[in-house]
Formats: structure tokens, C-alpha cells, sequence
């Protein structure tokens, strides 16, 4: 299983990197594949995320690809949404979370596919 979960980590590294996308939308659904309640895959993925996210940081800003200022005000904006997220989820049933985001991933891919 860790061999597993390491293999999931290094997948999510790379897209998360490369094309920027939050790594939950990724782990998430495979932890839930792997019989964990969706409470319980949205908070291993905020710590996975955590750790990925900040290494990608860090090279990112070696090539001098972030606008500091932006995200400073993004992640304050990002603390309270956090807080106001944590505690919904914890309210909504595992088959609902299943279906939004389901729905949230399917509209974010026909939006991808077709943004110009």
C-alpha cells in the first residue's frame, strides 16, 4: 500500500506542477477507490497537497514564475474559505459529495477542452 500511495504522490507531483491544478482533484477520487470516507480523503489530500504544493513553490520561484502579491492575497482569502469548507463537507453526505464533485470535475474538463 505504500509503494501505492508513493506511485499516486509522484503522479500527482508532476500534474499538479505542470499544469497547476490542485492535486485534490486528483487524490481525492483514488482515495475514495481506496474504501476511504470523503471526509477522510479531502483532509490526507489537503496534507499531500501541502507537501507537494510547497515544493512546486519552490522551483516555480526559482524560475521566477509567481506574482508574490497575489498569491499572499489568494491564500488569506484561501484561510477563510478553508475554514468555511471544512466544515460543510463534514455536513454533506458521502454519495451527495460523491456527485458534486463528479459534476464539479466534468464541468471543469468540457471547460478545458473548449476554453479557446
Amino acid at each position: 500500500m505504500i509503494f501505492i500511495l508513493f506511485l499516486i504522490g509522484i503522479i500527482v507531483g508532476v500534474i499538479a506542477s505542470f499544469a497547476g491544478v490542485g492535486g485534490g482533484i486528483i487524490i481525492v477520487p483514488l482515495l475514495i477507490l481506496l474504501k476511504k470516507t470523503h471526509t477522510q480523503a479531502v483532509g490526507t489530500s489537503f496534507l499531500s497537497i501541502l507537501i507537494i504544493s510547497l515544493s512546486s513553490f519552490f522551483f516555480h520561484s526559482k524560475l521566477q514564475h509567481v506574482i508574490y502579491s497575489w498569491g499572499f492575497y489568494i491564500g488569506l482569502g484561501g484561510i477563510i474559505g478553508a475554514l468555511i469548507g471544512s466544515h460543510l463537507v463534514a455536513q454533506v453526505p458521502q454519495n451527495t459529495f460523491q456527485k458534486i464533485f463528479g459534476i464539479f470535475i466534468i464541468l471543469m474538463g468540457i471547460y478545458l477542452i473548449l476554453k479557446k
